[in-house]
């Protein structure tokens, strides 16, 4: 059994994007690009690309990051990309008319992308705050 990371409400944002019509396997290599690196250093890789899947990634990180200046009033400049994943969404299947009467199956396939932001300021201030509270010598970034 795979146990799953609980999200740390306080310092992080997510935004997900489904049914993106593109291939998992394109999406992932424009993600894989940008997993841990700043949001504004993010910006940049994505608009100089030259892949198709950029845009809707670009757009999606545009998507977290609002979500974490609108929702938790996050600063912009110290957002970091904590996680990012691509995961396959569902198949659509067509059937394309060919010669003498036979039908071809055509298959778009789809793909979901999540995104979340850290705030790595407010991540080292309760760090901080739990290390004067419980003691803690060390300090974690």
């Amino acid at each position: 059994m795979i146990k799953k990371k609980k999200k740390n409400r306080y310092t992080e944002v997510s935004a997900l994007s489904q049914h993106i019509k593109m291939s998992a396997n394109k999406a992932r290599r424009v993600i894989d690009q940008i997993r841990g690196r700043s949001y504004e250093e993010t910006l940049m890789i994505l608009e100089l690309m030259p892949y198709r899947a950029c845009y809707p990634i670009l757009k999606l990180v545009y998507s977290a990051a609002a979500n974490a200046k609108h929702n938790m009033g996050f600063n912009e400049t110290t957002l970091i990309i904590s996680k990012a994943e691509v995961n396959e969404g569902t198949t659509v299947k067509k059937l394309k008319p060919r010669a003498r009467g036979r039908g071809y199956p055509i298959k778009r396939s789809t793909c979901h992308i999540t995104i979340i932001l850290k705030d790595l300021a407010v991540e080292r201030y309760l760090n901080d705050i739990a290390a004067e509270r419980y003691g803690y010598t060390e300090r974690y970034s």
